[in-house]
Order: structure tokens, then C-alpha cells, then sequence
């Protein structure tokens, strides 16, 4: 009977986790030689620090006691001075785009789970009319930049090892939605254990530790490690537009944030939404040592979440939303000094298998999860700037209904496509309290931004109660 590696089970010994060889006699080969490269690839030191300060004895980062609120640019420019610099943002943004300089990256690791949906978040359905995928809405929107601007916008995504085989396979059996194979490149993220409460690494199968991935905030990381960002350099990417797949109403390219992010030379900036309210689940920006830095809505002092302005506005007003530009030069930069962003803790019901080999689903929490989020990255910038942006570029679909649900979103993709079409002089039927009294969707090959809507007015059918309105 093969014995275990002696050395390994030394080392596994010493960090006190000897417990993932425990069915070591039951495996086959292969099972043998795929538990050791898991086993292989653990810092068995730096679990040992995860292990004390993040399991057994966590105690939640500090809050910083003396920030003020971050600054920001508003989404229309408030003077002369500011008009100017916005329009010389819009085209060098526009220029950027044309030259090729700027890449799509898309966070796509997740699930549908929450939304009742088997399989990758980016293939869920989510257009009001045509029932287009995630995944669709944004294809088509690269290819329609590509084509506006005459220019080759490669697109990265971040999958996870839970559907990375899946989200290949989704691109694959639908052409790449008509975009070119070879500027869609497709890699997975990185992935922690998972811990028992006892700081024991939990094993999910007899031969496969219990992981995650490791959160956004890996995305830095893995950029750098699968070689995307070495495939940037050899293209001449120069900026990265970063957006999370649940949110199918982002502007992609920009060009006033692209701009103002290039003439700024800003290594990491972020779209904010003013709250609606003191206590918006969503990040709050702050300047810590002077450095923009996310502090999120449960960690920020309920005096000052109410705390106001004389005009009555919010003091800590600026909503981080998870949409960025990045240099590709800071994630070089970043990664070259090894950086590590701080982990997140979480109690999780994590499955696993107990040592008699029973599998087990708890119903409570059973163990720990650690990520990283993304934004723990702006402090490490040397300079970050903040644009507002409104609402409508804002449809998270994280439930099946209810608030940030594709119920939600839907509407928001509806309303933005009546917002777009009355700017351009196209009369919309409105309910009684404002909202469109018909079903509008509008194609990115038809306008990508407001503006060009109004070159295809022509095309627009007259729009009545009740109406269905695909615009292509």
C-alpha cells in the first residue's frame, strides 16, 4: 500500500493541519497526486497567520478615527473652468478608445444562485425584451465601440473555478456574440481554503480541500499572474475599464471618465452615486492620510452617516459602486512589490466532510471564508480621482426581486431608454407617476451613450401606451 509522502506529512504536522491526508489510503493514484498538488500549492506559513488572526481570533480591521469626506468630480460640469477640462477629458478619452488604448475587464466569478439560476451570473437573462444575457449586453456593447470608434477593444473576464469550463463553453456555443475570439480572453481567478471555527482547513472531498475564490479584490492579482496583463502590454493597452457582471448598465468606454483619469494621471479612480439615504448599503469614499479609501456602510459611525451639509445635503455623500479605471501600469507596479490586500472575513455554511467521510451541509455557520475586495487597492495609488455618476448607469441584479433585483433592473434599463429617447426629442407615454407606460430596449449597436440617439431619429417608430419597443 502506497505510504504517505513522509516529508508531507511532516509539514502538515508542523502547521497542524495533518488532517487533509486523513483518507490518504482510500485514493487512487490520480487522487493521490491531485490532493498533493492542492497541498503543494498552500503557504502553509501564511495559513498559519490567517489561521490566528482571522479565524481563531478575529478581531475587525480599525476603523480610521480621523478621515474626512473624498473628494469628486460631478457628473456636468458646474463652471467655465470645469467645462473646459471636461471637454478636453471627452476627447482625450475618445482618442484613447480610438487608439486602442483602453481594455474591457470583467469580474465574472459568480453564480446565479441567489437569483434561482443554474449556472454563471453573466449568462442569466436580463433585458426587458429580448431576454439578452449578461454576457450578451456587454458583447455587444464592445462591439459596438468597436466599430464607433474604428478601434480593437480587447475584453478580459475573471471566472472563478466554479464556472470557468462553463462561462468558455457559454462563449464558444454563441460565437462570442459576434466579437473575435482571439480579443476575448477568458482565466480564473485564485481561490482560499476554507476553515473550520477550530482553524482546520476543511476537505470538501476525500481528495479536494474545501475552497473560494478569493474575492474582486484577486482580480489584481490574477491579472498579473495568468499573463492578461503581459497580453495588455504587447497590445498597447494603457487603461483598464474594471466592472462587476451584475451590473448590465455600465458605460464600458467612458471617454469623460477615461479622460479625466489620463489627464489627471491617476492610477486608480472610481464612479461614485450620491446616496439616496445616510445608510445605502454601499461604500462610503473618505480621504484617510489623504488617500481615497472605501469605508463600508456598516463600519461608518451612524453621526456621521446622518451628519449634513447647510444645504442639507449628506456630508459622506459619495456611494462606491464597484465601476473603475485602472492603469495597467499599477497593476504592474503592485504586484512587482508583492502586494497583499486585507482579507475579509466571513461566517459561512460551508459543506464539507467529516472524518468519517460523511458528507455534511450545515444549516448554520460551520467555518470561515476570506477575500479581498478591490477597492482596498485605491490606497495604494499614488494619485485616485472620483467621478458621479448618475443612477441610470447603476442595475445591480443580486436577488430574484426586490431591491438590486432583475425585477429592478429591469426597470432601470426601461426608464434609461425613455430618459434617452425624450433628451432627444422623442415623445415616450408616461404613467401617472413618471414611468414609461410602455417596454423600451435599445440595442448598443443602435446608441451606446444618449447622444447617439439623436442621429437615428428617423428610425424610431412613433412609441404608444403599452408598446414594445426593440430599437436595433
Amino acid at each position: 500500500m502506497e505510504k504517505t509522502p513522509e516529508n508531507t506529512e511532516n509539514l502538515l504536522k508542523k502547521h497542524g493541519q495533518n488532517q487533509l491526508l486523513a483518507f490518504w489510503q482510500q485514493l487512487n493514484s490520480d487522487q493521490k497526486q491531485a490532493l498533493l498538488t492542492q497541498i503543494q500549492q498552500l503557504d502553509l506559513p501564511k495559513i498559519d497567520d490567517w489561521v490566528a488572526n482571522y479565524v481563531k481570533k478575529y478581531t475587525p480591521p480599525a476603523i480610521p478615527t480621523d478621515f474626512d469626506p473624498a473628494q469628486s468630480y460631478t457628473h456636468s460640469p458646474v463652471n467655465s473652468d470645469q467645462k473646459n477640462k471636461y471637454d478636453e477629458a471627452v476627447q482625450l478619452g475618445k482618442k484613447l478608445i480610438s487608439d486602442g488604448k483602453i481594455a474591457a475587464f470583467v469580474v465574472a466569478g459568480g453564480q446565479g444562485t441567489r437569483l434561482g439560476f443554474d449556472g454563471p451570473k453573466g449568462n442569466y437573462p436580463i433585458s426587458p425584451i429580448k431576454n439578452k444575457t449578461l454576457f450578451q449586453i456587454f458583447a455587444e456593447t464592445i462591439k459596438a465601440v468597436s466599430e464607433k470608434y474604428q478601434a480593437t477593444c480587447p475584453w478580459y473576464i475573471m471566472t472563478s473555478p466554479l464556472n470557468y469550463t462553463q462561462t468558455v463553453e457559454i462563449f464558444r456555443s454563441n460565437n462570442y456574440y459576434g466579437l473575435d475570439e482571439k480579443n476575448v480572453i477568458i482565466f480564473q481567478q485564485g481561490t482560499l481554503p476554507n476553515f473550520g471555527f477550530d482553524g482546520k482547513i476543511l476537505m470538501a472531498e476525500k481528495d479536494k480541500i474545501a475552497s473560494s475564490p478569493d474575492g474582486h479584490g484577486g482580480s489584481l492579482k490574477a491579472l498579473y499572474e495568468t499573463g492578461a496583463v503581459e497580453d495588455m502590454k504587447k497590445r498597447g493597452t494603457e487603461f483598464i475599464s474594471y466592472w462587476q457582471i451584475d451590473n448590465s448598465l455600465v458605460n464600458l468606454f467612458d471617454p469623460l471618465f477615461i479622460g479625466l483619469h489620463a489627464l489627471d494621471e491617476s492610477e486608480m479612480s472610481s464612479k461614485a452615486l450620491i446616496k439616496f439615504e445616510p445608510k445605502e448599503k454601499v461604500g462610503n469614499f473618505c480621504l484617510v492620510d489623504g488617500k481615497v479609501t472605501v469605508i463600508e456602510y456598516s463600519d461608518l459611525p451612524d453621526e456621521l452617516a446622518e451628519k449634513r451639509n447647510t444645504d442639507g445635503s449628506l456630508v459622506f455623500n459619495l456611494g462606491s459602486i464597484g465601476i473603475h479605471i485602472i492603469s495597467r501600469t499599477f497593476v504592474e507596479k503592485i504586484n512587482k512589490k508583492g502586494f497583499a490586500l486585507p482579507f475579509h472575513r466571513a461566517a459561512k455554511k460551508i459543506p464539507y466532510i467529516d472524518q468519517q467521510g460523511n458528507v455534511i451541509k450545515p444549516t448554520e455557520p460551520n467555518g470561515v471564508k476570506l477575500e479581498t475586495f478591490i477597492f482596498d487597492a485605491l490606497p495604494l495609488a499614488s494619485n485616485s480621482i472620483i467621478l458621479q455618476t448618475k443612477r441610470e448607469e447603476f442595475a445591480p441584479t443580486k436577488n430574484a426581486t426586490g431591491i438590486d433585483s432583475a425585477e429592478t433592473a429591469k426597470q432601470i434599463t426601461v426608464a434609461r431608454a425613455a430618459d434617452w429617447l425624450d433628451s432627444a426629442g422623442v415623445p415616450v407615454p408616461r404613467k401617472p407617476d413618471g414611468s414609461p407606460d410602455c417596454l423600451i430596449e435599445i440595442a448598443p449597436s443602435f446608441a451606446v451613450e444618449k447622444n447617439d440617439i439623436k442621429e437615428k431619429i428617423s428610425q424610431i417608430p412613433q412609441i404608444k401606451p403599452n408598446d414594445q419597443i426593440y430599437l436595433d
